[in-house]
């Protein structure tokens, strides 16, 4: 029995293999391409583990897909390969429509074109589990109700509506011909290995840096977060028991504004690492809006709890502790992924 994950070197992806192997010894086989996101360092632990085997390779390319399909005869592919940083969809949304949504097709082709040609227990058995954002819902008002998997779609950025179109590509693949899928939208993730450019690990390492903490506007749009250890479980979970051709919300139940979050890191970071400059809340710095930005994102996640019986095991307090420790341990670590490259992106993006 095998896995084939999808972008297993990126945040997400890595913290899942990291989390698989805590419980289970089932192999791995991990496809990821290695864009600027993705960064093998975070499965440095897993260095001579037979049980995990890396392919550097595009789910763009059939060939690749088609070859590792036939020889490693996966019970479920875990989807999570994706461009996803909004920012990025702004300034270059091709390479979302490329990865997103051709990649996605390439990938759901391969997986039928092979699923087809099983046997009826291998065929049952199988699971193609495509993972996505609450950001394809839209933006809700202050007082508006959670997003639940009814919600209709509403992508305002390159990247939610590319993300909204792979859904929708899986979901069509199901009803039309019958692959056996599962969705899960989940919420703003954070944790350890989170490349910093994302609100919470720009804010860490900006802040030990001396540098300016960018908010956008006034800081008041809202997310729910959820910490990575937590998707994981959830993950497991719906590959476990979910509802074939299923969609399931995943949130922490945490709500906070960007504005909140900020503050939170500088109060950790005064506690656990303070400055002889001063709170870390003086380098607090308001920047433009970006085009289209969504006020408010909210997950109603009681459907999985109520089928699979998924609840988040951390709460926002403590999550976040764990995450700012995380990266005043790791300093090595964010070194080695603030390369030229992303100096340049922070630089363009942030002035």
């Amino acid at each position: 029995m095998t896995l084939l994950v999808t972008g297993g070197a990126g945040f997400i992806g890595s913290n899942f293999v990291l989390d698989w192997f805590k419980t289970s010894d089932e192999p791995i086989v991990n496809l990821d391409a290695l864009t600027y996101a993705g960064n093998l360092a975070n499965l440095a632990s897993l260095a001579g583990d037979g049980r995990h085997l890396f392919v550097k390779g595009d789910i763009g390319d059939r060939a690749l897909v088609d070859s590792l399909l036939a020889t490693h005869q996966p019970r479920a592919i875990l989807h999570f390969a994706a461009e996803s940083h909004v920012d990025r969809s702004i300034h270059g949304p091709g390479e979302f429509m490329r990865t997103n949504v051709q990649g996605t097709f390439t990938l759901l082709e391969a997986t039928r074109a092979w699923w087809g040609g099983l046997g009826p227990e291998a065929k049952a058995g199988f699971r193609f589990h495509h993972v996505s954002t609450d950001e394809v819902y839209g933006s809700l008002a202050p007082d508006a109700p959670a997003f639940t998997e009814t919600h209709a779609y509403a992508p305002n950025s390159p990247y939610s509506a590319s993300k909204a179109a792979s859904d929708h590509l899986v979901r069509a693949w199901h009803h039309t011909y019958g692959l056996p899928v599962v969705t899960t939208n989940c919420s703003n993730n954070y944790g350890p290995y989170h490349f910093p450019e994302k609100l919470i690990p720009l804010m860490i390492v900006n802040a030990l840096a001396g540098k300016p903490l960018p908010i956008y506007g006034d800081g008041q749009q809202v997310r729910d977060w959820l910490f990575v250890g937590d998707h994981c479980s959830a993950i497991r979970a719906v590959l476990a028991g979910g509802r074939l051709g299923e969609t399931y919300n995943v949130g922490g139940w945490n709500e906070k504004a960007n504005v909140e979050i900020v503050h939170t890191v500088c109060a950790l970071l005064d506690e656990l690492r303070p400055s002889a400059a001063g709170p870390y809340t003086r380098l607090i710095t308001h920047v433009t809006d970006r085009p289209g930005h969504d006020r408010r994102y909210a997950i109603d996640a009681r459907k999985i709890e109520a089928e699979l019986g998924w609840r988040p095991a951390e709460t926002f307090e403590t999550g976040i502790r764990k995450t700012v420790q995380w990266y005043l341990d790791h300093a090595d670590w964010v070194a080695d992924v603030q390369s030229g490259a992303y100096r340049a992106w922070v630089d363009k993006q942030y002035g």
